[in-house]
C-alpha cells in the first residue's frame, strides 16, 4: 500500500518504519531538511532499539524514502497520516498549529482520494478541525469534487519498547465515521493482527479520548503507587509487599505498580495536563487526575527531602553522584524527567553533580547545562569521593553491580534509590545506607 507520514519525529518514524518494514511503499516527509538529509544517510535522529537497523534497511530497500515535499510524498498515497507535534501550552492544552498546518497544506496539493489519518495525539474535536482545514483549502481551489476521509489512529508506543508495540500491538483503535474507511484501514494494518479482534473501531470522538484516558490511567497508577509508599514508610509496610500483594489481584494486575520518582517523558505528563484542561473548558474540573499531578511533583520534591533530612539543607560543596538521566530506560528522552527536578533543586541550594547515563547524556547536556554538572562515560566513573549516589533511571546494568567497588569509591556508602532497586536489607548488610521508595531497612 501507497503511505505518507507526516513529522518524522518519534511516532512519525517508528511508523513509517514499521509500515515500510511489512512492505509498503512509505514517504516520510518533514520541513526540517537536516533531519531528511541526514535520515537519507542513515542518521537516525532518536534513539530507540532496532530503528536504526529498520531505517537503514527499508530505506536500502528502497522501500522507506524521505522528502521535504509534501506533494512529492502524498501525490500517490492512500493514506496520509499527520504526525507531528502537539506541544503543551502554558494552560495545558495541546498546541495543534502543526497538525492543522499541515491538514491545510494537504488540501491545497491533493489531487485523489486520500484518508487523513491523526496519528498525533490530540484532544476530542481534533479531527472536525482537521477535516475543515483540507475543505476549506479545496473549496478555495474549486476542487470540492475531491474526496477525503478522516481518521483517527491514536498510537500506543512505548519508548524504549516502540518497534515490538507497532509490530505486535496490544489493539489498534481506529475512529472513523465511515465504513468504507474502516475497512481499508483494517486491511491497512492486516499485517500487524492475525486475531481482528485487536482491531477496535468506534467514532472518531471515542479515539481520541481513548488515547488520552489509556496515558491518564497509567499516571494515575503510579501515582497511587507513590503516594501509598508514603504512608508505607510512616507505617513500617513495605510497597514491594503491597504490590505484589494488590497486583496478584486479576483485576488490577502488576503493571504500572512500581513506586519511584514519578513518570515523565512526552505523553504522560503532557496528555494529563491536556485532559485537565478539557475538563475546565468544560465546567467540570477532573479532581482525580488534578490529585495525580500534584502526587506527580511532589514525589520529586519528596527525593530532595530526603537528600535534605540526611545532610542538612546545607549541601553546598557537597558532589552527588547520579545514575540515569532520561525519564526511563532504552531511551534518550528527557522531557519532564524526574533527573531533572532533582539536580535543579540540589544546585539551587551549592550541591555539584556527576551524572552517568549510557544513551541521554547529550541530551541532557542541552536541557541541564553543564554548570556545577559533569557527565561521565562509565556509571563507576562517577562515584569516586561523591557523598552519595543517586539512582534515577532504572537501566538494567545498575541492577547487579558491584557493590564493594561502589563502597570503595564513594566517600560515603550512602544510596537514595529512587527506583527501588535493591533490598533494603541485603544493603544494610553490605554497609551501605539506603535511602528507598515506601520501604524500610528491618533489623
Amino acid at each position: 500500500m501507497k503511505i505518507a507520514v507526516v513529522g518524522s519525529g518519534y511516532v512519525g518514524l517508528v511508523t513509517g518504519a514499521c509500515f515500510a518494514d511489512m512492505g509498503n511503499d512509505v514517504w516520510c516527509i518533514d520541513i526540517d531538511k537536516k533531519k531528511i538529509d541526514d535520515l537519507k544517510k542513515g542518521i537516525v535522529p532518536i534513539y530507540e532499539p532496532g530503528l536504526d537497523e529498520m531505517v537503514k534497511k527499508n530505506y536500502a530497500d528502497g522501500r522507506l524514502r524521505f522528502t521535504t515535499d509534501l506533494k512529492e510524498g502524498i501525490s500517490e498515497a492512500l493514506f496520509a497520516f499527520i504526525a507531528v507535534g502537539t506541544p503543551p501550552e502554558e494552560d495545558g492544552s495541546a498546541d495543534l498549529q502543526h497538525v492543522l498546518k499541515v491538514a491545510g497544506e494537504i488540501g491545497r496539493i491533493m489531487e485523489k482520494y486520500l484518508i487523513v489519518i491523526d496519528k498525533s495525539t490530540v484532544p476530542v474535536g481534533t479531527a472536525e478541525k482537521v477535516r475543515a482545514a483540507v475543505k476549506a483549502e479545496l473549496v478555495k481551489r474549486g476542487r470540492t469534487d475531491l474526496e477525503f476521509d478522516i481518521v483517527s489512529n491514536p498510537e500506543f508506543l512505548k519508548e524504549g519498547d516502540a518497534i515490538e508495540d507497532f509490530l505486535r500491538p496490544d489493539r489498534i483503535i481506529i475512529g472513523t465515521d465511515n465504513v468504507r474507511t474502516a475497512e481499508l484501514m483494517r486491511e491497512l494494518y492486516s499485517a500487524f493482527v492475525r486475531q481482528g479482534d485487536r482491531v477496535i473501531v468506534m467514532d472518531i470522538p471515542s479515539a481520541e479520548m481513548t488515547k488520552y484516558a489509556a496515558n491518564a490511567m497509567l499516571a494515575t497508577r503510579i501515582s497511587f503507587m507513590n503516594e501509598l509508599s508514603y504512608l508505607c514508610e510512616k507505617t513500617g509496610a513495605d510497597i514491594e509487599s503491597v504490590r505484589m500483594g494488590i497486583g496478584s489481584d486479576s483485576r488490577i494486575g502488576r503493571a504500572f505498580l512500581y513506586a519511584g520518582v514519578g513518570y515523565g517523558g512526552s505523553c504522560f505528563p503532557k496528555d494529563v495536563k491536556a485532559l485537565i484542561h478539557t475538563s475546565k473548558q468544560l465546567g467540570h474540573g477532573l479532581k482525580i487526575l488534578t490529585a495525580v499531578e500534584d502526587v506527580n511533583r511532589w514525589q520529586r520534591e519528596r527525593f530532595v527531602e530526603k537528600v535534605v533530612e540526611r545532610f542538612g539543607n546545607n549541601v553546598k560543596g557537597m558532589t552527588f553522584a547520579v545514575w540515569g538521566l532520561a525519564f526511563k530506560p532504552n531511551t534518550d528522552d528527557m522531557r519532564e524527567a524526574p533527573s531533572v527536578d532533582i539536580i535543579d533543586e540540589l544546585r539551587k541550594k551549592g550541591a555539584r553533580f556527576r551524572a552517568y547515563d549510557p544513551i541521554a547524556v547529550e541530551t541532557a547536556r542541552a536541557i541541564i547545562g553543564d554548570e556545577a554538572i559533569s557527565y561521565e562515560k562509565k556509571n563507576y566513573d562517577v562515584l569516586e569521593g561523591a557523598d552519595a549516589l543517586f539512582i534515577v533511571t532504572e537501566w538494567h546494568h545498575f541492577r547487579k553491580p558491584d557493590f564493594d567497588k561502589m563502597k570503595s569509591l564513594l566517600k560515603n556508602p550512602i544510596i537514595f534509590d529512587g527506583r527501588n532497586l535493591y533490598d533494603p536489607a541485603s544493603m544494610k548488610e553490605n554497609g551501605f545506607e539506603y535511602y528507598c521508595i515506601g520501604r524500610v531497612q528491618r533489623n
